[in-house]
């Protein structure tokens, strides 16, 4: 019996726009992956060791999409053997400063680097000797110049065709955010025991 030739369906303008999106997110990725390579590698390494070295916890921050993007990050951070905890900026400065510890180490997460609500967090960092690492595109920026390392994402297209809604800049951050975690798990010999350990709810 011959079996009838099946046809691929269509492409709708909502798959095909679809596809864009992912091919210039993925484009995105591709960037940064040539800039771990180069120039990105170094301050990245840098990170690394200051979050291992860190006796603390890894206090993860961020405005608007970055700081959804920082949610995830320190998620991913803690369930994969390095304690950390998302402080919201615009809080810090009204009490949640006391959160941050003096072994701690903060991750601040700006395209730009010139979030005024990070101001306060970064000055904090500063005062009582915190280190710091900054994910951002501006390497030039109030952020980048303050950081202890800086991890200065490239610049790429943005998905959204106006160029203006975060897409392919919120993936860098979270690729350049899980690149940290999986290489201090890699670091702390964090095994798959460890992992069932901190997901006793889940069905892994």
């Amino acid at each position: 019996m011959a079996i009838p030739n099946k046809k691929p369906a269509p492409t709708t303008e909502a798959v095909a726009s679809a596809l864009r999106t992912l091919a210039t997110e993925r484009d995105g990725i591709a960037v940064l992956m040539g800039a771990l390579e180069g120039g990105l590698g170094a301050p990245f390494t840098t990170a690394v060791e200051l979050i291992a070295e860190a006796k603390g916890r890894v206090i993860v921050t961020g405005m608007g999409k970055s700081g959804h993007v920082g949610r995830k990050i320190a998620a991913t951070l803690a369930s994969t053997g390095t304690p950390a905890y998302y402080v919201h900026p615009g809080e810090a400065s009204h009490g949640d400063l006391g959160m941050i510890l003096e072994d701690d180490v903060i991750v601040a997460l700006s395209w730009s680097g010139e979030t005024a609500e990070l101001a306060d967090l970064v000055a904090y960092a500063k005062r009582f000797r915190l280190p710091l690492v900054a994910i951002t595109a501006n390497e030039a920026s109030s952020l980048g110049r303050q950081a202890d390392a800086c991890l200065a994402l490239p610049k790429a297209l943005e998905a959204c065709p106006n160029g203006l809604a975060p897409t392919t800049s919120t993936t860098m951050q979270l690729v350049i955010g899980d690149a940290l975690a999986v290489a201090l798990l890699e670091r702390r010999g964090f095994t798959a025991e460890h992992f069932r350990v901190f997901h006793p709810g889940g069905k892994l």
